[in-house]
């Protein structure tokens, strides 16, 4: 199943290019505009070292580094709306065919980002909770704790996995909750981390050639001015689409093996499409088979 969701997640991704930037063009620009606006308020007359203000170190103790840290934020924050918001336009050309205005924003997209607050939030707890759990058990089982405590980002992303459904579920107005996505996803959990893991990897690799592209274009502008901006302002913009376009293509696919009346959209094949129900099923039985087990063995301790 891992496969099965990788390949179908990067086919998509190469398939559907153009589709991203025909459904996401208007906050693409919105986007450089803004970073260019930051970093012209930013750009000291000497410039900036790293190419980028949002890779330039902020210098503590100065008149400006409240400001510096102010536009920083606001510029994180911009950066994340506007990239959801590319994802669910990019998310519902591909599934419903959508085409609608470049700078739709609404009701639908506060409903993601809530969601996507909600996931964030329970990823840190879970994942504070694993660790404290690992903290406790590497005094009393030694290896066994530091592996526990060595696993808990990768435990905490897969049950974060398991729910993130939900996330391209209200960019379709699906009225999907956490729970329904935990059931759907029963049996691909481990899969679907693993691709994330992947997908976060590949991501990665993306931006760090982007920034070399950068470089290399910087050291062609870094004196002339606007242009220099605009290379200031490409970094984070570039950055926040290649992570958006790699995710919304992970959460397509997710969703599509969910909710099998999108799989066309996708790609997916029938026998890719039973596969993940089997999983759902085995997955179910087995659930069920443990709760059976454990009332039988509280059973017998009563007896006894």
């Amino acid at each position: 199943m891992l496969l099965v969701v990788l390949s179908r997640t990067l086919d998509l991704a190469r398939k559907r290019l153009a589709t991203l930037f025909a459904s996401g063009w208007g906050y693409m620009l919105l986007l450089v505009l803004l970073n260019v606006a930051i970093s012209s308020a930013l750009m000291p007359a000497e410039g900036f070292t790293t190419g980028s203000y949002m890779m330039e170190p902020i210098v503590e103790g100065t008149e400006t580094a409240e400001r510096e840290a102010a536009l920083r934020l606001l510029a994180v924050i911009a950066n994340l709306l506007a990239g959801f918001s590319i994802g669910v336009a990019y998310l519902r050309r591909i599934l419903l065919g959508a085409r609608e205005f470049p700078l739709a924003f609404g009701a639908r997209n506060l409903r993601v980002a809530w969601k996507l607050v909600i996931l964030g939030l329970l990823g840190v707890l879970i994942l504070l909770l694993l660790v404290m759990l690992g903290g406790v058990l590497v005094p009393l089982l030694g290896p066994i704790g530091v592996f526990a405590l060595i696993a808990a980002p990768f435990v905490a992303l897969m049950l974060v996995q398991r729910l993130s459904l939900v996330l391209p579920a209200a960019a379709l107005d699906d009225d999907m909750t956490l729970k329904e996505s935990w059931a759907l996803t029963r049996g691909i959990g481990w899969a679907l981390a693993v691709a994330a893991l992947a997908v976060t990897l590949l991501a990665g690799i993306g931006v760090w050639i982007w920034s070399l592209v950068l470089m290399l274009l910087g050291a062609l502008i870094s004196d002339m001015g606007a242009l220099a901006q605009l290379y200031s302002a490409l970094f984070p913009m570039g950055a926040m689409v290649i992570v958006t376009w790699l995710f919304a293509n992970l959460h397509t696919t997710a969703y599509a093996l969910a909710r099998e009346r999108y799989a066309e959209e996708v790609g997916l094949k029938t026998a890719e499409l039973a596969e993940a129900e089997v999983r759902r099923r085995k997955a179910t039985r087995e659930t069920a088979a443990r709760a059976v087990d454990a009332v039988r063995g509280l059973s017998d301790k009563r007896r006894r």
